[in-house]
């Protein structure tokens, strides 16, 4: 048994990519399409939205914002969340701009000695977040056609948010970073006249590094939903859940979800004449919870700072189940 699994853990990779490449060559016609669609809805919708929040976060951490903005917010801050003021930012950034801009916001703010390690990773729990654009425009008006039902996601995810937030205080309380304690009192370049056109270019150039990273992300999973579609493996697994008295259409929605947000989102909401509840529920947990691209984008952001995963995973898990009773609550009321 012991070799057994030392050998899935050896070969696991392996095998795995030589199915996603021998996929790639026998779905070559619908995940050209697939691929097309996804590089369609990065340049028409992902690079307009995020790009230029991207490039005002880089620019405002060059700036003596953050720390005006530490100074008025850390007595609520640090109690609160557990974080220091100037964190506030991060979470500002996240609730307005949507995935994954606070996660971004984050790494800077670590990257610029202004969060220890563990308080960056308190961050990224809860400061990562969908758009009121997206909540309130692309799923209440355009897909379920209810403003007021997009308020009421919206409104549910942000308090599931701060919920996640608040728990995530004690993470990591009793470790004390020493040697970052020593970094907030470095000094740190500004932006000036003489030194503007230096640092906006490479905000610019770190914003493009960064969009590309996820426009790849976008395109890639929109053909694994494709392969993972033409093996017909989340409509064998929404049949057997089904079983258990899910309907397979919200079952459906959820698997889809889960791997892509956007998709499952898009799936779920067709569901809203004949089943609204359910559909409302499984669109806030999704919201919520991001998906698996998503997750794959902020690990490809947070990695070079060094930043774990881990709470991110559990505060996006979290964040979903809050979101499901929030908005339960709301449509009660």
């Amino acid at each position: 048994m012991r070799f057994i699994v030392i050998s899935i853990k050896k070969y696991f990779f392996t095998v795995l990519f030589l199915l996603f490449t021998l996929s790639l060559i026998l779905f070559s016609a619908t995940n050209l399409e697939a691929a097309k669609n996804g590089l369609i809805l990065w340049a028409n919708s992902v690079v307009p939205t995020l790009f230029p929040f991207f490039v005002a976060t880089e620019l405002l951490c060059k700036t003596n914002f953050i720390q005006i903005l530490g100074k008025s917010l850390n007595q609520f801050m640090k109690p609160v969340f557990n974080v220091p003021g100037e964190s506030a930012i991060a979470i500002i950034m996240g609730i307005i701009s949507g995935y994954p801009v606070g996660a971004k916001v984050v790494c800077n703010l670590y990257d610029n000695k202004i969060c220890s390690k563990s308080e960056a990773e308190r961050l990224i729990a809860f400061t990562n977040n969908s758009g009121p654009i997206f909540i309130l425009g692309s799923v209440g008006v355009s897909l379920l056609g209810n403003v007021t039902l997009g308020k009421t996601l919206l409104i549910s995810h942000i308090l599931a948010s701060l919920c996640v937030g608040l728990v995530f205080r004690f993470w990591k309380k009793d470790k004390v970073d020493i040697t970052f304690r020593n970094f907030r009192s470095e000094s740190k370049e500004l932006i000036r006249i003489s030194n503007l056109g230096e640092i906006l270019g490479d905000a610019i150039k770190k914003s493009i590094s960064t969009i590309l990273s996820i426009g790849g992300f976008v395109v890639l999973f929109s053909v694994i939903i494709s392969i993972l579609s033409n093996l017909e493996i989340l409509t064998g697994i929404a049949s057997f859940l089904a079983n258990f008295g899910i309907p397979y259409d919200i079952a459906f929605s959820i698997l889809t979800g889960i791997i892509e947000m956007t998709n499952g989102v898009n799936l779920a909401s067709n569901c809203y004449a004949s089943l609204p509840i359910p559909c409302l529920l499984t669109c806030s947990f999704l919201l919520g919870f991001g998906g698996i691209s998503v997750l794959l984008q902020v690990f490809s952001i947070i990695s070079k700072s060094k930043i774990s995963i881990k709470p991110y995973l559990y505060g996006k898990l979290l964040q979903g189940t809050f979101s499901v009773i929030f908005t339960f609550i709301l449509l009660q009321i």
